[in-house]
């Protein structure tokens, strides 16, 4: 859940910079029509293709061990486009069979949360992470650090 929301959170915030046109096409009797400019963040269009894509990033991701809780968690280790070392990075190919239950879970998450995350969005939430990992959907104990979200 905190992999997906960590990718859903990042777009999302890249996005709230841009804007985009949404509205009706049909032409009203004045001639005018009724067209207006939202953050794409709040885009249904963008929230949706966001979501059908964002579980393949899963495998961009693997499972750490604190070595003193041992707790266990995914953590981000490839670079994100745009990031400067990741034109390099891409040169490599990692794929593994490990990351397919990650992935399934993301899928299996959104499926049952869409509605949720789509709504948190649209309020433009503060650490999105922690309110539909922890509070709505309880899959998740709260993070009292919310700088590594």
């Amino acid at each position: 859940c905190r992999a997906l929301m960590d990718e859903v959170e990042h777009d999302v915030t890249k996005a709230r910079q841009k804007r985009t046109k949404v509205g009706s096409f049909r032409i009203n009797p004045d001639g005018t029509q009724e067209r207006r400019k939202i953050p794409l963040a709040q885009s249904e269009a963008f929230l949706t293709d966001l979501l059908d894509k964002v579980c393949e990033r899963m495998n961009d991701y693997k499972l750490e061990e604190d070595p003193v809780t041992k707790e266990r968690t995914f953590k981000r280790f490839a670079p994100r486009k745009g990031d400067k070392i990741y034109k390099e990075f891409k040169k490599f190919h990692f794929y593994s069979d490990a990351y397919r239950p990650l992935k399934f879970a993301c899928e299996a998450i959104i499926e049952e949360y869409e509605d949720e995350i789509f709504s948190l969005i649209a309020q433009e939430a503060h650490y999105l992470t922690d309110k539909l990992c922890s509070e709505k959907s309880g899959l998740c104990e709260t993070s009292t650090n919310h700088t590594d979200l």
